[in-house]
């Protein structure tokens, strides 16, 4: 069973396909993990046993028969709390939604069941995504599975851990200011957050509506590249999405970075990093360049804007988003009450949790009279200009290099609180989401306690398959662990 666990998603794809593994064996080895260690890291709020393999039987019999040629046929796959898929409870991790069944499946998961993909459950997250530890959750902390007193970054952080402990061959996440990218940095696995439009977002749970990008976390690049291409396309159902033909991602998956030019934000080096970050972030941009590839350093601007007007924005979404859970027509209602008003509150008073209110409460503030334009305008004219910034620097470079996050997992309960602390980890990551672009996350060092670091490229909109291509290029010149102590 060891040997099913260790493979990538896209090597048991194939193994699946040539029927030299059964969908069956491969979802049964993945359960017993699960059941094995989820008590302990906590990455699944739910787990479909059942339904899972009778799928994978299912799946079996049309390879069988010759009816499902997929690369990801058989292969089980964790799915984001967020994600509606029809019957199956999907909560957000929040107490408001712990009885929801949603009557329809997002379209990114629909896309992945047609392939042929096994569903194993629903990963843990920050309540609403709104968080940056995964320790927002109304059924507690997921933890990290290198060191489990550490996070394991958020939102995405279930989704995240599942593929580091080999709880699932890959998995979905969400991405609004960093949540797939800074899981994946923290968990030592890799994950992209690709062009706002690549992926629908119907079926998603919106936290914030311009920012949220669904993406895959994966063993590898490879992982990463085939599981966005099977779930990126238009979707009429999605008025975002965007109608692109240059889907073909693991055409990308070439070692080869000559002529690339790479530019390295000296912004992000600055202040508040932590030297290891650094120190392993530099030697990756080093072995690029060793292997061909143009790298400088260059001024990108606006770097210490992002985090203010990201929270400004995606807090007042957060807020008009979250206004419909009020325990009308769906999910938790409080039993006791007095007047409709006096339910809308006590609904939400004790459905939400913390972090959530808080953002509710900074959104509803900064599009009130009086505030609308000294906060939100203005944050939506510093997003232009930080989308001009990256323009201007992608007149110049194919890829723009640097960290995840300033330092490696932090301990549980360090950030939580203060939110503040944890809001300034998203540093680098919020103004990808903020300017609409692609970006990955690769493993590139460990730090002296032997926690993960990651790498992150980012890219120019639609511009996907030269990141692949970096990452994947840097990936064959770096050996990747994996957490140990789990067995």
């Amino acid at each position: 069973m060891s040997d099913i666990l260790d493979l990538t998603a896209a090597a048991l794809g194939e193994k699946i396909g040539a029927r030299e593994i059964s969908s069956v064996e491969a979802t049964t080895a993945y359960l017993d993990r699960i059941e094995k260690l989820n008590g302990s890291i906590n990455a699944y709020v739910t787990v479909e046993k059942e339904e899972a393999l009778k799928r994978a039987k299912e799946i079996d019999e049309k390879i069988a028969a010759g009816e499902l040629k997929s690369p990801l046929a058989g292969v089980p796959v964790a799915v984001k709390d967020n994600m509606c898929i029809k019957g199956s409870r999907t909560s957000c991790s929040s107490k408001i939604l712990s009885n929801f069944y949603p009557t329809f499946s997002s379209t990114a998961v629909e896309k992945l069941l047609d392939a042929g993909a096994v569903v194993l459950g629903r990963t843990n997250m920050d309540e609403f995504a709104m968080g940056s530890t995964s320790e927002t959750s109304y059924y507690g902390a997921t933890k990290n599975p290198w060191d489990l007193d550490r996070v394991p970054g958020g939102s995405s952080g279930g989704s995240a851990a599942a593929v580091a402990a080999d709880m699932c061959a890959t998995s979905l996440g969400s991405d609004t200011g960093g949540s797939i990218r800074q899981p994946a940095s923290f968990c030592g696995v890799a994950g992209i957050k690709p062009t706002y439009g690549r992926v629908s977002r119907y079926g998603l749970i919106a936290y914030g509506s311009s920012l949220d990008q669904i993406g895959p976390i994966g063993k590898d690049v490879r992982d990463c590249a085939l599981v966005l291409e099977t779930i990126a396309g238009h979707d009429k159902k999605d008025s975002t999405s965007v109608d692109r033909e240059d889907t073909d991602f693991t055409s990308a998956l070439v070692n080869d970075v000559k002529g690339l030019k790479i530019g390295v934000p000296r912004d992000y080096f600055a202040e508040g990093i932590d030297p290891e970050v650094k120190e392993n972030v530099l030697d990756a941009a080093k072995k690029l360049r060793e292997m061909g590839a143009e790298v400088e350093e260059f001024d990108l601007g606006m770097v210490e804007y992002a985090i203010p007007a990201y929270y400004v924005i995606a807090c007042a979404e957060a807020s008009s988003n979250l206004e419909r859970f009020d325990g009308v027509k769906y999910g938790y209602r409080t039993k006791e009450y007095t007047d409709l008003h006096n339910m809308y509150k006590k609904t939400r008073s004790e459905g939400f949790g913390p972090e959530v209110k808080r953002r509710i409460m900074l959104g509803s503030f900064v599009l009130s009279s009086g505030y609308y334009d000294a906060y939100y305008v203005k944050a939506l004219r510093v997003k232009a200009l930080i989308k001009k910034a990256f323009d201007d620097a992608f007149s110049k470079y194919d890829i723009i290099l640097g960290p995840v996050a300033p330092t490696t997992a932090l301990k549980i309960g360090e950030s939580l609180s203060d939110p503040i602390k944890m809001y300034l980890g998203d540093i680098y990551t919020v103004s990808v989401n903020l300017a609409g672009l692609p970006g990955i996350s690769v493993p590139c060092g460990y730090d002296k306690k032997g926690m993960p670091i990651g790498l992150q490229l980012l890219g120019q909109t639609f511009n996907e398959k030269t990141i692949i291509r970096a990452a994947y290029a840097f990936e064959q010149t770096f050996q990747a662990k994996k957490p140990e102590g789990l067995n």
